[in-house]
């Protein structure tokens, strides 16, 4: 059986995110701009991939993932057997390097299509889904403590159970806000921090010694990126509190590095960032044959990519509860025909639902056009 591609189109959508957008240590948006593929075999079966990419998260930019897909990566694959995504994707690597998200759009679609032939969930062509329930991770921005606990309080009451609090700037102040925090949720809330690897090692050091009081589930990617070495010696002398890389992890080579370093307690692993789900998946056994835990989710992904990762956290129970794939909660819209509810912070996953589970809406899929 096979299912040549036939029709690869790629879409520019901009959806704007809810109230006045979101600060982190790299840039406050207001707008998610994403990228969506739709791949039709000459059968006529469809399948689609999308991809979010966030200034300081994603190596290219929205402008240049969709440039290299239409320019390059969707007529590399005409023709070729949407099926055999081991080919695709050898086939998109000898195109050009990096590129991981475009690439990701791509076989996303293609994995969506071929469960969708086979009329199983994308999970199962995963291997098979180990959990159908998820509870969901709150974000608090870098906010005044009174404001971070107000917020806080908010979540908690909603249902939700952890929540990330944005770091950055001013270690006096992380500590002030994460102590409001804590104060207006009490014990029965994990708290996670997220410094968008805007300290040096030693400043996040001391910024670890100040979060001891709270009891922090993980302090996520708080030194530069290419600094794993830093990354290191932070985990050591982070007075046990487990430490979470993140931007750190670009692909599977990295993933081995911050391994090898003994770097990270944890890692954060997203099916556009790491090239589509078969290379996640590597990953994602690598990490749990070295003993460590995964945390999944890119949080400003539109209902597609939510989708895909939502699905691709149903196949281990390796990967922690409180999955961070929320952007459904900071996007006003969508571009498919059911908004995922992810309010309460929990969902029960449709085990029957074929391919990744969601459509298409052809009139918001016009109405957020760019580029």
């Amino acid at each position: 059986m096979t299912e040549k591609i036939s029709r690869v189109e790629v879409f520019g959508v901009a959806v704007p995110l809810v109230g006045g957008g979101f600060k982190n240590a790299y840039a406050t948006k207001t707008v998610q701009k994403s990228a969506v593929v739709r791949i039709t075999s000459a059968s006529g079966a469809v399948g689609l991939g999308n991809i979010d990419p966030s200034p300081g998260y994603s190596i290219e930019s929205i402008e240049d993932s969709l440039g290299a897909l239409r320019n390059t990566l969707a007529g590399a694959v005409t023709g070729m057997d949407a099926l055999n995504v081991h080919e695709i994707l050898a086939k998109l690597d000898a195109c050009m390097e990096g590129f991981f998200d475009a690439k990701a759009a791509i076989e996303m679609a293609c994995v969506d299509l071929a469960s969708r032939v086979c009329g199983i969930p994308v999970s199962t062509y995963l291997g098979g889904a180990v959990r159908d329930r998820f509870l969901f991770n709150a974000w608090i921005g870098i906010l005044s403590p009174q404001e971070a606990a107000a917020e806080a309080k908010l979540w908690f009451d909603r249902g939700f159970r952890s929540a990330k609090i944005k770091v950055g700037g001013n270690i006096e102040a992380d500590r002030d806000r994460v102590k409001a925090v804590r104060e207006a949720v009490g014990k029965d809330m994990a708290l996670r921090i997220d410094a968008n690897a805007g300290y040096d090692v030693e400043t996040s050091i001391k910024l670890a010694h100040l979060m001891a009081p709270f009891g922090l589930q993980l302090m996520e990617q708080p030194v530069a990126a290419e600094d794993i070495a830093g990354l290191a010696r932070v985990r050591r002398e982070a007075g046990g509190i487990p430490i979470m890389a993140d931007e750190a992890i670009v692909d599977h080579r990295t993933l081995i590095d911050v391994i090898r370093a003994g770097a990270a307690d944890i890692v954060k692993l997203k099916v556009m960032k790491n090239g589509g789900f078969l290379r996640t998946q590597r990953m994602a056994a690598t990490a749990e044959a070295a003993g460590i835990r995964v945390v999944i989710g890119h949080g400003f992904g539109l209902g597609v990519n939510t989708m895909a990762e939502i699905q691709f956290a149903s196949t281990s129970m390796n990967i922690m509860d409180g999955l961070e794939c929320v952007g459904p909660l900071k996007t006003t819209d969508d571009i498919t025909t059911e908004k995922l509810d992810l309010s309460s912070g929990r969902l029960s996953l449709d085990a029957t639902a074929p391919g990744l589970g969601v459509e298409l809406d052809e009139a918001k899929l016009q109405r957020y056009r760019f580029g």
